[in-house]
This record gives C-alpha cells, structure tokens and sequence, in this order.
C-alpha cells in the first residue's frame, strides 16, 4: 500500500501536465491565408503580439505556390487546392513578412504582430 502514496500523486502530475498541454493548443489561434488571383488575401494580418498562433494557407490556384518567410523561418511548397497549417510561437511585436518564392511577381504580405 506505501507505493500507492508515489503513484497517485505521480498520476496526478502526469493528468496536469496533459490538461496544461491541451489548453496550450486549443488557445493557439488560427488566421487564414488565401493565394488566389495571383496574390495572397490578407496581405496584412494583423495579429497579437506574444500569442501563438497558426497561419491556415489555403493555395486556391492552379498552381503550384511556396510560402515563405526568412524572419519566421518557414518554408512550404503548397499544391493547388492544397491547405497546409502554418503554427507559430508567439510573436514579438513587429512586422515578419512573407512571399512566394516560386513567383517572383507576386506582391510580398507582411504579419504585424501588436
């Protein structure tokens, strides 16, 4: 019966840390990017500074497309009619800008972090 004494508390630790970890998650927001008509929709998010989130980038063009950013430092090829999950830390406050590096035309979008 003494080891009862370390494995309920034990079991206890272990619950706390699942619910912390699932709370974490369930608070990191999502935005949603579109690249459509050969430019991406918003071209500024606006988002608050010090909370994760995640960046939903839907490519509804029939090409294609590369979401990139050196100062998030994220890089993803996207198919046409594909939605990948972009997730982020929280953000310092400022501007992080992004691009498609397979069109070099297209315009560059920026997230300000406030």
């Amino acid at each position: 019966m003494s080891y009862l004494k370390f494995v309920v508390p034990a079991l206890a630790l272990f619950a706390t840390i699942a619910l912390a970890t699932a709370n974490a998650h369930a608070d990191n927001s999502a935005v949603e990017l579109r690249f459509e008509g050969h430019r991406f929709s918003p071209a500024n998010l606006a988002v608050p500074a010090g909370a994760a989130l995640t960046i939903r980038v839907v490519n509804a063009s029939n090409e294609t497309i590369e979401f990139e950013s050196f100062r998030l430092n994220r890089e993803k090829a996207i198919q046409p009619g594909e939605t990948i999950s972009v997730r982020l830390p929280a953000l310092s406050a400022g501007s992080y800008d992004f691009y498609d590096d397979f069109h070099q035309d297209v315009p560059q979008g920026s997230i300000v972090a406030k």
